[in-house]
């Protein structure tokens, strides 16, 4: 008999106060519970509700805030409860660090929401762990290099703009970033009329969005994603030659294959690891890329006098010729204030791993299977570590003489061996867009509307997008 119906059974059969004593009962076993725990020296923490937890105390729409607030009064590491469900938090670069990169192998396990572990089923880069995990990975980081991550910028610059008129920069953003992924995984680019290619782009914003939802209701898009995808296998299949290899997609085929030729029945390289990848892929590829990106865009037309200082830069030291990736060491100021842009926008405020075994850290228990929450916002926004952390200040990264260096607590793309997997691509990316865009467009607010009516506060998601917004681009050439 469950909780709930103990205690229906017991408002329909004794008085009021039988059934508060059933309640007071509940209440000692959860808090001996909860007790049991803070007996073995684990983390301190609020305390917390039977079967709630803190639920109550966090701002469940942007808990990054709360938690942040809660590590004031109990310190880079601590306890909460999500319901039942124990969670260890860890605030501040000093910690946070020391957990992911010192504590590598006892912090690298990753921690899924529900819905992602039982659509990827153990598959893929992101949610995954073991052997599978490992194998995935090394197959990633080694093919993308190898179809362009980091070396190509042929095929980024694809935007139409109309000059002068306020347009929504998502979709324009969104399109352009995802059709690099798909030129590494597929080996070709899509159309931006292509009407599966916009829904699939446009899903997976929504997706991601509401993945960081209180509600976390996501829409049933898998379906015909997965025979979207199928559909593109099995023309790469038809015409695959293992000698010309077009994308990630066409390796993993050819590796598919060897295994299989081989004998090979335990392998890793199998259809659904492949689908559950690509997904992954393409996920991360578009969203948190095209995220900085329209970040960047309306931080220049907020701080109208460092889009001048921007542009003066690119004028004199490349002007109209096409940005190549060499050029980010003669472009200290821009360098600065894009990876100022990520500092502050802090896109992925809270990532979930869980520990591998029981470990004791910083003078605190962690059991085996606990999850953990390395709160990068936390580290990005640290008062020890940035002079300005809530303010937007490229000086964060330029010394004295107005050269560029990468501060340590740099860390969007987190650290250690869960580190972002595109993390290459996703700086190429971002400083071949954002200069080209620069190059090309003045960034301004709607007519009618201020720098200061800009508003810098972040929608609810799993990643911190600008809410809607309009900006003008007017043509500089």
């Amino acid at each position: 008999m469950g909780i709930l119906d103990l205690v229906l059974q017991s408002s329909s059969s004794v008085s009021l106060l039988g059934t508060l004593v059933v309640l007071l009962l509940i209440y000692l076993l959860s808090s001996s519970s909860f007790s049991s725990q803070e007996e073995r020296k684990g983390p301190p923490g609020p305390k917390p509700l039977p079967f709630l937890g803190n639920l109550l105390q966090l701002d469940l729409k942007r808990p990054y805030n709360t938690l942040l607030k809660l590590s004031k009064t109990y310190g880079s590491v601590f306890t909460i409860y999500m319901g039942p469900q124990k969670v260890v938090v860890l605030a501040g670069y000093q910690t946070v660090k020391e957990a992911l990169v010192t504590y590598a192998d006892q912090f690298g396990e990753k921690e899924s929401p529900r819905i992602l572990r039982e659509t990827n089923r153990g598959h893929g880069i992101f949610s995954a762990n073991g052997e599978s995990w490992k194998e995935m990975r090394r197959f990633a980081i080694t093919n993308l290099r190898d179809f362009g991550m980091g070396k190509k910028t042929n095929k980024i610059i694809d935007l139409s703009l109309v000059a002068g008129e306020a347009f929504d920069t998502t979709h324009a953003m969104n399109y352009a970033v995802s059709n690099i992924i798909c030129s590494m995984v597929y080996g070709s680019r899509f159309e931006y009329n292509d009407l599966q290619f916009k829904s699939l782009v446009d899903g997976t914003t929504r997706n991601t969005q509401l993945m960081g939802s209180p509600s976390v209701q996501l829409y049933n898009m898998f379906p015909w994603i997965c025979k979207w995808n199928s559909e593109l296998f099995g023309r790469l299949k038809e015409t695959l030659n293992p000698q010309m290899c077009r994308g990630f997609v066409d390796a993993f085929l050819v590796r598919k294959q060897n295994m299989e030729e081989s004998g090979k029945t335990n392998s890793h390289f199998h259809h659904e690891n492949l689908m559950v990848t690509v997904l992954n892929l393409f996920a991360a590829g578009t969203d948190t890329t095209a995220t900085t990106l329209r970040w960047g865009l309306l931080l220049m037309a907020k701080y109208p006098k460092i889009q001048n200082q921007v542009q003066e830069e690119l004028s004199r030291m490349i002007g109209s010729r096409q940005v190549q990736v060499e050029d980010r060491k003669n472009l200290p100021f821009t360098d600065a204030v894009i990876h100022e842009t990520q500092r502050l926008a802090s896109i992925v405020p809270i990532i979930s791993h869980r520990t591998s075994q029981d470990v004791t850290f910083q003078g605190h228990f962690i059991k085996k299977g606990t999850t953990v929450i390395p709160l990068l916002s936390s580290v990005l926004h640290d008062e020890s570590e940035w002079e300005e952390p809530h303010s937007f200040h490229p000086a964060h990264f330029l010394d004295k003489d107005g050269k560029f260096f990468k501060r340590d607590a740099f860390m969007p793309f987190s650290a250690g061996r869960r580190v972002c997997v595109g993390e290459s691509l996703a700086r190429m990316e971002l400083f071949i867009f954002f200069v080209s865009l620069l190059q090309h467009f003045r960034f301004t607010p709607p007519s009618g509307v201020s720098e200061d009516e800009l508003d810098l506060t972040p929608r609810v998601g799993f990643t911190l997008n600008p809410v809607a917004h309009a900006l003008c681009a007017v043509s500089r050439d």
